[in-house]
């Protein structure tokens, strides 16, 4: 996750308006066309981890129609969820949603958190308080899994201070989750840069985002890893190797721009995954697969330039990208 605003990676689970209704329109006629996207040239090898399409991550406006719509032609295998559709929907129109789904052999990845639980305690009191329902919502439609990104660091808490207060609220956000059969991902974000922001640094590796989820203490909370964040944190592909499939949560894959150092990676000038071949992708993909990972696997790469593209295209660059990634995978 990008250091983007707080406001802003709240609304995560919602769509994110970019383009006017004209323009909406045009992109979601060429998706209903023929084909916009190439079919997969050849078969992925056998994994458990499949590709997922998440509009927002890559600057596409699209609900949750719209959205298969996308992932059918450009052979994404499961969506992200929006339980912000389904707030009124009843159970039969539920299920026929779910056939829909079925139909079209679509599946649903992971959501986001709806609570603020970064600022102060009144507005984590607010945002919990609705929890219970949104993650009924979430059972309903089958899903499983649900993620957000920590702060590597704070102005005001030292590190110790900063850890009680994690391990206090993402212990309630946990409970309510497990009560309802969903798993819970922690992402550590990597850069220095992000780091160097704050007075008090935080967590910004695996070990340290495994010791805050070990701490939280129940059985559904995780890892949500990052290539990006795994490169930036100066992660190896044998740290990768010690965690097990239960570990890990969800999984964000991109590339790193070239000419720029590690440590002075910036989190919001990324690049979809092999793409400049400075992170080492190869790597990572091959420890998912090893270590028998078998939740989502999407792009979050913060390119400008992806996000300026027509919505269809942007999903076409995208799967393609997702393509290349599973051809790195050793039978």
């Amino acid at each position: 996750m990008s250091l983007l605003g707080v406001e802003q990676m709240n609304t995560r689970v919602a769509p994110i308006s970019r383009r006017t209704f004209c323009r909406l329109s045009l992109a979601v006629a060429a998706v209903t066309a023929p084909s916009i996207c190439a079919q997969t040239s050849a078969p992925a090898p056998a994994v458990r981890f499949f590709k997922n399409l998440s509009p927002g991550h890559i600057g596409v406006n699209a609900n949750q129609s719209q959205a298969i719509k996308y992932a059918v032609a450009c052979g994404f295998e499961g969506i992200s969820p929006d339980p912000g559709e389904f707030q009124n929907a009843s159970n039969a129109q539920i299920q026929d949603w779910l056939a829909k789904m079925a139909q079209h052999n679509i599946r649903y990845g992971t959501a986001g958190l709806p609570v603020e639980f970064r600022k102060d305690n009144q507005r984590f009191e607010e945002t919990i308080a609705s929890l219970p329902h949104t993650a009924r919502i979430l059972r309903d439609l089958g899903v499983n899994r649900m993620a957000t990104w920590i702060l590597p660091g704070d102005n005001d808490l030292t590190y110790l201070q900063n850890f009680d207060l994690h391990k206090t609220r993402l212990r309630r956000v946990a409970l309510i989750l497990a009560d309802h059969g969903i798993r819970f991902g922690l992402e550590f974000v990597g850069p220095r840069t992000s780091r160097a922001r704050f007075r008090f640094p935080f967590i910004c590796t695996q070990r340290g985002m495994l010791e805050l989820t070990r701490a939280i203490g129940t059985d559904n909370v995780g890892l949500l890893l990052d290539s990006w964040h795994w490169y930036t944190s100066h992660g190896t592909v044998d740290e990768l190797l010690t965690v097990s499939n239960s570990d890990i949560v969800h999984v964000h894959v991109n590339d790193a721009p070239e000419g720029i150092g590690v440590d002075q990676q910036q989190d919001n000038r990324r690049k979809l995954p092999v793409t400049t071949g400075v992170i080492d992708a190869a790597g990572f993909i091959n420890a998912l697969a090893k270590i028998g990972y078998d939740g989502p696997v999407e792009c979050e790469p913060f390119d400008a330039e992806l996000r300026d593209l027509p919505d269809p295209e942007a999903c076409k660059m995208t799967a393609a990208a997702l393509d290349r990634l599973w051809k790195l995978i050793k039978t």
